[in-house]
């Protein structure tokens, strides 16, 4: 059985790390989709594709099963989300999420969908993560060490502290896309 869960890994961080290694014994092979493909350089989504593409790669090195990591744009209409992601990524028979959209999504399109319990989330949020950074706070601690060497390599909290710089007029998505489907942090 092949699972599919999704987020921004804006960035990829334990609590993401923790539901990976979940899924993973749960299924034979696994799809992680980089949500918000196209979105980079803002306070909300800082990195690039790539960037996290990086990330999660090296991050899930060690899981024990088979695992795509595929990057997937958003799009501006809900009601045909499910098809896009299906026609960016290997054919999956179940979905992990607990986001509410992407559930009800999923589940009208016919598409089995699994939650699974949050990991330490009021710590283990991208946007905490991201703030942590601007701010100077300890946030190493908070991801996979693989994902450190990429923040570090990339410039990724001085990027962070630019952007937010940037973002200072009270628009917290300054540049950033507005009405996009799901949201998955």
């Amino acid at each position: 059985m092949r699972g599919f869960y999704i987020g921004r890994f804006q960035p990829y961080h334990d609590g993401h790390h923790h539901m990976v290694e979940e899924i993973a014994s749960e299924v034979d092979e696994l799809v992680l989709g980089v949500g918000s493909a196209g979105d980079s350089h803002t306070k909300h989504d800082p990195f690039t594709a790539g960037e996290r593409l990086m990330m999660v790669n090296n991050a899930v090195a060690d899981i024990d099963v088979p695992t795509y990591v595929v990057p997937i744009e958003d799009l501006e209409r809900n009601s045909v989300w499910v098809s896009h992601v299906q026609s960016m990524c290997p054919k999956f028979d179940v979905a992990y999420s607990n986001n509410p959209l992407v559930i009800q999504l999923f589940s009208e399109a016919g598409v089995q969908v699994r939650q699974s319990p949050m990991f330490r989330r009021e710590e283990l949020e991208g946007a905490e993560l991201r703030e942590r950074m601007v701010a100077g706070d300890a946030w190493r601690d908070l991801v996979p060490d693989a994902v450190v060497e990429v923040i570090e390599e990339v410039d990724g909290v001085e990027r962070i502290g630019r952007v937010a710089d940037t973002d200072a007029n009270g628009d917290d998505d300054a540049g950033a896309t507005t009405g996009t489907a799901p949201d998955p942090e």
